[in-house]
């Protein structure tokens, strides 16, 4: 008998410590999750729009001005979004994969899927994101200054004490962009963007539907540039904008560090 009740006890006594178990195990998957739900947002801008104009030429989201901004961001823990004027999987330009961090980020799987899968603006809530981002490439300049959903949503983040974000041909983004006041976001800040300089040299003068240095300025914006495809990062309050893809880390590292006051 003493010997079964041994062996009872030591079966009952394992039953408890599996529970146990079960139970912490469960507590760790709770604060993971906990751990997850917590994570800031960023809200990453890209282009739906695929063509140059009427020129067949492909374009859409500049890659490494994606990559660049995403490595610098996901570093330091914030989970990336990405929201484009029709939903799904935007058209990719600039697909260069001996670029290390592009070459990262598209063989990353988690974020490849979600920049395949990018949400609708309808399925945004802007108060979940502390930043919002465009990137650039030049169908930017097509289809981002046209639609008003993306820019209530980039007015609802500045004005919950958010920051405003774009390099190159994303400032086309935020050209049409009003605040609750009636002003346009770009008006009476320093602001940077692809110049008109730099569109003559790659020869799409004539092809965009306007030039960025101009209408920024045309709203308000005290437009600064340096020379040609020179890095050149501006910030004023909390808008943060890059002349070029070169200056597409930078403008990474500018968001992290106005998200840090």
């Amino acid at each position: 008998m003493s010997n079964k009740l041994g062996v009872g006890i030591s079966v009952l006594c394992l039953m408890i410590s599996f529970s146990g178990c079960k139970e912490e195990s469960k507590k760790e998957s709770v604060e993971i999750k906990k751990e997850e739900k917590m994570k800031e947002k960023i809200l990453f801008v890209v282009t739906s729009h695929d063509t140059k104009g009427d020129t067949g030429e492909k374009t859409g989201y500049y890659l490494g001005e994606v990559s660049h901004p995403w490595e610098v961001l996901t570093e330091v823990g914030y989970e990336i979004d990405f929201v484009s004027p029709k939903g799904g999987n935007p058209p990719v330009d600039g697909f260069d994969l001996e670029d290390s961090i592009n070459k990262k980020f598209w063989e990353d799987s988690y974020y490849h899927n979600k920049i395949s899968n990018s949400l609708k603006p309808s399925e945004v809530k802007p108060s979940e994101y502390k930043a919002i981002f465009f990137a650039g490439g030049h169908g930017a300049m097509w289809d981002l200054p046209l639609n008003e959903d993306i820019a209530k949503i980039t007015a609802e983040v500045y004005e919950n004490n958010g920051v405003v974000a774009a390099v190159c041909h994303g400032p086309a983004g935020l050209v049409n962009v009003k605040l609750s006041n009636g002003n346009y976001l770009v008006e009476g800040k320093k602001i940077n963007g692809f110049t008109n300089e730099e569109e003559s040299i790659v020869k799409l003068t004539d092809v965009v539907p306007f030039l960025l240095e101009d209408k920024l300025t045309e709203h308000g914006g005290i437009f600064e540039k340096s020379e040609p495809w020179q890095v050149h990062v501006t910030v004023d309050q909390r808008v943060v904008t890059g002349q070029n893809p070169q200056s597409a880390k930078d403008v990474g590292e500018a968001i992290k560090e106005l998200l840090k006051k």
